[in-house]
C-alpha cells in the first residue's frame, strides 16, 4: 500500500531527523515574489498565519534561527537540509547572520516551533518613486525616505508592463512608480535589486 506523504509530515520528518529528504525547492518556489504570496489555506481574518513568521534574527543555534517579529513576538525557526533559503539568491544557512531580517513558511511542530519549507532572508518589497538614476543605482523616494537600490549584474531584472523580465534596466526614468523587490543592506538604507516592476 502506497502511503501519500503531505508536506506537513515530510517536515515533520526531516525535522525530526530525516533531514536531507528533499533537496532545496522541491516543496515550492524560492522566487522573492512567493514570499507574499497568500498561503492556500483558510485563516480566520484578522488572525495570525500559524504558518509564517518574521522578524530579525537575534541568535542561531544548531539549524535553528530565533527571530523576533515586528509584534514583539519570538519565533523559533528550524532549518533542515530541505529548507530553501533566499538571500538575493538561493544560498545556504551559513550565510545568514544575526541581525539579519527574514520571513518564512512552513509548518507547525507540536512545541510551536516553526519547521521551515522556504525562508527568505533581508528581503523587501517597496513601492516608491525614483527621485534618480544612477550607473549602477535607483535612488528612491519612498514615503518620504530615501532608498538607495544598486543594481547587481547577472542578477538584477525589470518587469515593464507586466511582460517578461529583462535584464535592461534603461527605461527606468526618473518620477516612475516602481515597485522593487530586494535584499536589505542590514542597518542601513540600501538594498540589492531583484526585480523592478515598472511600467514603460
Amino acid at each position: 500500500m502506497t502511503t501519500r506523504m503531505d508536506r506537513r509530515r515530510l517536515l515533520s520528518t526531516a525535522v525530526l531527523g530525516g533531514a536531507g529528504l528533499v533537496g532545496a525547492t522541491a516543496l515550492g518556489s524560492l522566487a522573492p515574489e512567493a514570499a507574499f504570496a497568500a498561503e492556500a489555506q483558510a485563516i480566520e481574518p484578522g488572525a495570525p498565519d500559524p504558518n509564517f513568521a518574521e522578524g530579525r534574527i537575534s541568535k542561531i543555534s544548531a539549524g535553528t534561527l530565533l527571530a523576533t517579529g515586528s509584534d514583539g513576538v519570538l519565533h523559533a525557526i528550524r532549518v533542515t537540509d530541505g529548507t530553501s533559503i533566499w538571500k538575493l539568491y538561493p544560498t545556504t544557512f551559513d550565510q545568514v547572520a544575526v541581525g539579519d531580517g527574514l520571513y518564512a513558511r512552513g509548518v507547525r511542530l507540536p512545541d510551536g516551533t516553526l519547521a521551515a519549507d522556504s525562508v527568505w532572508v533581508n528581503i523587501v518589497n517597496v513601492h516608491a518613486h525614483i527621485a534618480a538614476v544612477g550607473r549602477n543605482t535607483l535612488h528612491l523616494d519612498h514615503k518620504g525616505q530615501r532608498i538607495v537600490a544598486h543594481v547587481v549584474p547577472g542578477l538584477s531584472a525589470a518587469v515593464y508592463n507586466s511582460t517578461p523580465a529583462v535584464s535592461d534596466l534603461s527605461l527606468l526614468k526618473v518620477g516612475r512608480h516602481v515597485q522593487v523587490l530586494g535584499a536589505w543592506h542590514p542597518d542601513t538604507n540600501e538594498i540589492s535589486i531583484a526585480t523592478v516592476y515598472a511600467a514603460a
